[in-house]
């Protein structure tokens, strides 16, 4: 995924190998030392030679990512998607949600699309949110796999670190029903989404 890399990061008198990764809302890397940098506490983002320098309210952490790819989290960071843009839904877009959802994602939506229902799987759907908590529920993935129909997909969105619930559980599940799973994103700071569609010779 492009947004994760192994790289050597310095953090005031610190220095370490090992993995960055880039989410939403913040840069997380894992090594010797771990570092968490929400957006919101970035005072600054700039790049010299291939390094990128993050100056925090906690300090100033430089990445060395090398040229390239320095220039392209900088411009992430000081530019984010919204979450609804990266998750990929387009404006008018026929949106079903299933699951329980807190209404900030329900607003985000409607932001975007006034074509959203809830539990009502339909032939016509485009994108499917679909929020689970548990491994037992993913049972359900055989009905919602029945309904989509040609580019349609699925969204599914699962809680973080937990053993009742793995990426490995859902992307098992998915492949059982015969769908392709095409990209995983960090929703929030408690949940992952991973995409599910049809494979292209298989749609209808």
């Amino acid at each position: 995924m492009g947004n994760e890399l192994k790289c050597r990061v310095r953090f005031d008198k610190e220095k370490s190998e090992g993995k960055a990764l880039l989410e939403t809302n913040e840069i997380i890397f894992r090594g010797d030392f771990r570092l968490k940098i929400p957006f919101s506490t970035i005072q600054s983002a700039k790049v010299t030679n291939g390094e990128l320098e993050l100056r925090t309210l906690a300090g100033v952490a430089i990445f060395e990512l090398g040229a390239g790819t320095a220039e392209k989290w900088r411009d992430k960071i000081l530019h984010p998607k919204t979450r609804v843009e990266k998750l990929g839904v387009k404006s008018g877009a026929r949106v079903v949600m299933l699951g329980f959802w807190e209404a900030e994602f329900r607003e985000e939506l409607a932001g975007r699309t006034k074509i959203v229902s809830t539990g009502v799987l339909n032939t016509d759907t485009e994108w499917i949110f679909w929020k689970v908590a548990t491994k037992a529920e993913l049972k359900e993935l055989s009905k919602i796999a029945k309904s989509m129909r040609g580019a349609a997909a699925v969204w599914v969105v699962y809680p973080k670190s937990l053993r009742s619930i793995t990426e490995g559980d859902v992307l098992a599940a998915g492949r059982a029903e015969g769908l392709k799973d095409v990209k995983v994103v960090g929703f929030s700071t408690t949940h992952t989404a991973l995409k599910f569609v049809i494979p292209v010779s298989q749609r209808r």
